[in-house]
């Protein structure tokens, strides 16, 4: 690929770079101080590839319906990219495989007119799943070597969920999506408890917003 599509990639991708490796760092010295060798940490990373039921796997919480409900968002993150990624042919797998908060926040910055799009997409996205497996290894090798107290190191994620929150928000103006997500999240948080919102929120959330930007596209 050409010079400048890897200087996008590096440049669009950097912000992932400095929160995926301390943040894997984190989740590599989880998996240590629970008991586990470097190497299944280093298999969880590139197997799950999803940092926030990763600290639930460390934490031995490896039920299905609740890695379901965690993950359940990158369903909905990979209808925005279903055109695009199978028109990349043989990388539209590994670009769903990589599909996370992070590589998903960044794909949507990206100009539809950027020129090689298609290949920054595949090396952001490649780059981004180095960098997590990167911080997994160093984590886990820190975890052998150096005492640590772990008390709230699983934080780290949901401050990074808050920083991508506040980019987003800040680069649009329509910010109905986020205030709609945001509140159906909490009605369900409230009614459902914290085991079973947050699947009916992405529905729930999912399904108006679609009645209201067809609605709004008929219109025009």
């Amino acid at each position: 690929m050409k010079k400048e599509v890897w200087k996008i990639a590096l440049r669009e991708s950097l912000p992932i770079l400095l929160s995926y490796v301390f943040i894997a760092i984190a989740f590599g010295i989880t998996m240590s101080d629970a008991g586990y060798p470097w190497y299944l940490s280093l298999l969880s990373s590139v197997a799950v590839y999803t940092g926030a039921f990763q600290f639930v796997l460390a934490s031995l919480m490896t039920v299905a319906v609740t890695a379901l409900l965690m993950n359940s968002r990158q369903t909905f993150y990979a209808l925005s990219f279903v055109d695009e990624f199978r028109s990349m042919g043989k990388k539209a797998p590994l670009m769903v495989h990589t599909l996370t908060d992070e590589t998903y926040a960044v794909d949507c910055s990206l100009p539809r007119d950027l020129p090689e799009r298609k290949n920054v997409l595949f090396l952001v996205a490649v780059l981004s799943y180095a960098y997590w497996i990167l911080g997994t290894l160093l984590g886990a090798a820190l975890g052998q070597i150096l005492p640590w107290n772990l008390e709230g190191i699983d934080f780290c994620m949901t401050a990074l969920f808050v920083v991508i929150l506040m980019q987003q928000w800040e680069k649009t103006t329509d910010h109905f999506p986020a205030l709609l997500g945001g509140g159906m999240a909490l009605v369900c948080l409230i009614v459902l408890g914290p085991d079973r919102f947050m699947l009916p929120a992405l529905l729930i959330t999912s399904a108006i917003l679609f009645v209201t930007r067809t609605g709004e596209v008929r219109a025009k």
